[in-house]
């Protein structure tokens, strides 16, 4: 049975992989706005974090981040290709350390809420909630810490009207993790809790 499950496991990491990769260089992962994209990928990441466990979360956040810094590198973003082109090191941290984070964060709480909760979806949309702010919230902090003071991000901080770093980051990014949080918590939840029901009950 443990044979079994691990077969599953690496089958449903290897689909999620694939469905990160795709996800990423076509128009399906990302939203265009004007200002940071709202991105759908934290979604395979918070299912394979409350289905496989943090590892594994941690390991498609790993993809998840390469992938954003891959569409740096090949100008598939306008606003990542430029951080790219004033600090590659900086743009490397800030697609990859938020996302790893992000999906350890997620199946720590998940495995955490499930103990506490037992049965139920609460913790399943508690975990995908999570999943998407703390991906916001990790992504602008260290975007901030890397590029605030930079002349790009000083002519978006002037054209937003932002008086300090904390104003700059709720006006750049709040609607956009705002957004993420709720197509997570609907996509995500009932994604992974329909799989963990019937291929991992």
């Amino acid at each position: 049975m443990d044979r079994r499950k691990k077969i599953y496991e690496l089958v449903l990491f290897s689909i999620l992989t694939t469905i990160i990769i795709v996800m990423s260089f076509t128009p399906v992962g990302y939203i265009k706005t004007l200002g940071v994209e709202i991105t759908l990928l934290v979604i395979p990441v918070a299912v394979g974090a409350i289905l496989l466990g943090p590892i594994y979360g941690a390991c498609l956040g790993f993809i998840f981040g390469l992938t954003s810094f891959l569409q740096c590198v090949f100008g598939f973003s306008a606003f990542g290709a430029t951080l790219l082109s004033i600090n590659w090191f900086y743009s490397l941290i800030v697609c990859l350390i938020p996302r790893i984070l992000m999906g350890l964060i997620t199946g720590l709480i998940f495995k955490v809420l499930k103990t506490k909760l037992k049965d139920g979806i609460t913790p399943y949309i508690i975990s995908c909630i999570v999943a998407a702010l703390s991906n916001t919230i990790l992504f602008t902090s260290l975007f901030c810490i890397c590029f605030y003071h930079t002349d790009f991000v000083q002519s978006i901080v002037v054209s937003l009207g932002a008086s300090n770093v904390f104003v700059f980051a709720i006006l750049f990014v709040g609607i956009n993790g705002l957004i993420e949080a709720i197509v997570n918590a609907i996509i995500g939840v009932g994604v992974s809790k329909v799989l963990k029901q019937t291929v991992f009950k």
